[in-house]
């Protein structure tokens, strides 16, 4: 049964989708059960067909409900597996090391010499952004205005959690477009997801714990883990996301698991409802804890963005990171972590022994940016340019390549990744393509394993819609040279 409140600000049609999930997730709606048809319960309920047909899809997009043919909607059979039990994992012992006068730690991470696709700016570059679209007057506006309203206390030492006034601004957001749990008192500002990751490694794990991560995974997030003396462990991605049966297999008692769920990196996968429920199953029964890196999640495309992990978290065993350099620029250097509750003291002890506490005045600025609406208006304008260059380069290469290239991970984010036949090496193409302005990020590069698949992440964010036909243009031709290629 579906109650819904006409009079409710929240839209009707995330009324029946939340409905519909709460059923599923406390499995009052069983795995396969099927379920009415739009029309039958848009008379049910009394009102348009429209919100729930968008609720349908949603729910269908996110993997709680799944079509068949002739037959109907259905809750999806994937919750018919049961999560299994654990064993509390006992802690692990911190790892020494020798002394010396530099640490050890520090050999863990590669030299980025020799690597033009971490530097280059152009197409195909990764993390690159429309910087022409940001409303650099209403930025500049809202600069000066606090420039001029400067007090003291603004000069002084704040909260090593951030500006409360922001904070209750992110929780309101978060809440709303991202459905976490959350409120200003959880909520710390860093300095990006970097710091976030950086922070919540100090925090949770020790030298020489395991801890789950995705295969392939974000490069600098693997650094962060090895830095920390880490013991890595990767667990694969398929269609779902994190194979999390997979991962038990290879280490039940890791003690975290450091996950991209709304949009894997790089990989593009969402992680499915049933995989969350279980990964989440897992983080409770074993005494986890679940780092949820949403780096990009505002830019999705044929559906609305997917609710966060952490808003179905009913055990607080998952630490939320956020950041405002895909959404507006790098070089602001804000993010966000959401906390649970009981580790807020904790967090807020890690940082002031690192930085003491976040910068006072982009807060400010940034708490009125989306305050007066600025912010929701540069999502849905940049969301709608994304698209299109995303589909330009989609078309091109389906024109320039055919089969030949697999394309993954295109419904989402501001990158996408082709994958290469057998026997040609990404890096060494990269290098190549780097002499003509094409920047190539190895997908090589982000498998920590000997199970490596060769391909490219390709960014299109900063890249016009004119300019991408001639950019993969270039890339053929660079293909068109390697000796396996033809």
């Amino acid at each position: 049964m579906i109650a819904i409140d006409r009079g409710a600000a929240k839209p009707l049609h995330r009324q029946i989708y939340d409905a519909f999930r709460t059923m599923i997730v406390e499995r009052s709606l069983q795995a396969g059960q099927q379920m009415p048809s739009t029309r039958a319960l848009a008379s049910e309920l009394g009102i348009s067909r429209i919100p729930v047909l968008g609720a349908y899809s949603q729910l269908l997009a996110e993997g709680y409900f799944e079509s068949r043919p002739g037959a109907g909607t259905f809750v999806s059979a994937l919750f018919r597996e049961q999560p299994p039990s654990f064993e509390r994992p006992r802690a692990a012992a911190p790892a020494g090391s020798g002394p010396r006068m530099i640490a050890r730690r520090c050999d863990s991470l590669p030299s980025r010499e020799g690597a033009p696709w971490t530097s280059g700016a152009g197409a195909f570059s990764v993390g690159q952004l429309a910087f022409e679209q940001f409303p650099y007057q209403i930025w500049a506006s809202l600069v000066s205005r606090h420039a001029r309203r400067a007090r003291a206390t603004s000069l002084n030492y704040g909260s090593p959690m951030g500006l409360r006034e922001f904070r209750e601004t992110l929780a309101g957001y978060l809440r709303t477009a991202r459905a976490l749990r959350c409120d200003a008192e959880q909520i710390m500002v860093v300095s990006g997801s970097q710091q976030a990751l950086d922070l919540s490694t100090r925090v949770l794990v020790d030298p020489g714990s395991p801890v789950w991560i995705e295969e392939p995974t974000y490069d600098w997030m693997r650094q962060t883990l090895r830095l920390a003396g880490c013991r890595l462990v990767p667990v694969p991605v398929d269609g779902e996301g994190v194979d999390v049966a997979r991962g038990i297999r290879l280490c039940r008692k890791a003690r975290a698991a450091y996950v991209t769920p709304s949009h894997q990196y790089p990989l593009g996968v969402t992680m499915s409802a049933a995989r969350r429920l279980q990964l989440l199953d897992w983080a409770r029964g074993s005494g986890a804890w679940i780092v949820e890196d949403d780096y990009d999640s505002e830019y999705r495309y044929g559906s609305m963005p997917i609710a966060s992990l952490q808003g179905l978290d009913h055990d607080s065993r998952v630490i939320y990171i956020g950041t405002f350099s895909k959404t507006l620029f790098p070089s602001l250097r804000l993010g966000y972590m959401v906390i649970p509750p009981d580790l807020v003291d904790r967090f807020a002890a890690v940082r002031r022994a690192a930085d003491l506490c976040p910068p006072h005045f982009q807060q400010a600025v940034l708490t009125d940016f989306i305050g007066e609406g600025h912010f929701a208006r540069h999502i849905r304008r940049t969301r709608l340019l994304y698209s299109e260059r995303r589909e330009a380069l989609v078309d091109a290469i389906r024109r320039e390549f055919g089969p030949r290239l697999e394309i993954l991970g295109a419904q989402a984010g501001m990158h996408l990744v082709v994958t290469l036949p057998q026997g040609l090496s990404d890096r060494e193409i990269a290098m190549r393509a780097a002499e003509v302005n094409l920047w190539l990020w190895p997908l090589s590069a982000s498998y920590t394993g000997k199970n490596v698949r060769q391909g490219f992440i390709l960014g299109f964010g900063s890249t016009a819609v004119t300019e991408i036909p001639r950019a993969v243009d270039r890339l053929r031709k660079v293909l068109a040279a390697e000796r396996k290629w033809s």
